[in-house]
């Protein structure tokens, strides 16, 4: 009788993690084929001819259309670099360098992928639209209140991401040491 009870205590554990990293892996799955450069997560495998099986699950559970390998590649942010969750009630503030791209947009979605741009302002910022410091890094500030030079105005409440898609990018291609670098997220004042 011992034995039968420690077989399924055994079995039951086994089920939970196997169906627990499964759910990791195709939810968030950072260590099963994501990639993240501090608080910008990215699927490099998405795009390219046969994804792992990480990938491939994370992708059907997302029902989105990605960009092949060589068209872009999406980054997402829910956090900032501080490791707080984003959230409209809050400014926050990217600064520094994107990895080479002949173009970039910057938008900021709901859980459900609703862009969150004030009414009557553009959907995205772009990168050819973006004023750079004498350095050549950005600065960009995110959120509802009234901010100087590059700013993503918002609406709503609650939680939010912001996605980065670079077009015809080198990341993560091993071409340079220093191309795999984002821009830090810095949250302000908060309401």
């Amino acid at each position: 009788m011992r034995f039968v009870l420690l077989l399924l205590v055994s079995i039951a554990i086994a089920l939970a993690t196997g169906f627990g990293l499964s759910y990791y892996a195709l939810t968030d799955g950072r260590l099963f084929g994501a990639a993240q450069l501090g608080p910008w997560i990215s699927w490099p495998d998405l795009g390219s001819a046969s994804p792992n099986p990480y990938s491939r699950g994370h992708l059907t559970r997302e029902a989105e259309l990605q960009l092949g390998r060589a068209e872009g590649l999406k980054f997402v942010a829910t956090t900032d670099s501080a490791g707080e969750a984003l959230d409209l009630s809050c400014a926050y503030t990217l600064e520094g360098h994107v990895p080479v791209s002949s173009f970039w947009t910057l938008v900021a979605v709901n859980s459900e992928g609703v862009n969150l741009a004030a009414p009557g302002t553009d959907l995205a910022l772009r990168s050819s639209e973006l004023a750079r410091t004498n350095t050549g890094s950005m600065v960009i500030h995110v959120g509802k209140a009234l901010a100087p030079g590059n700013w993503l105005e918002l609406s709503g409440s609650g939680p939010f991401a912001l996605e980065l898609t670079l077009y015809d990018t080198t990341a993560f291609s091993g071409f340079s040491s220093d191309n795999d670098t984002m821009p830090t997220i810095t949250r302000g004042s908060c309401v």
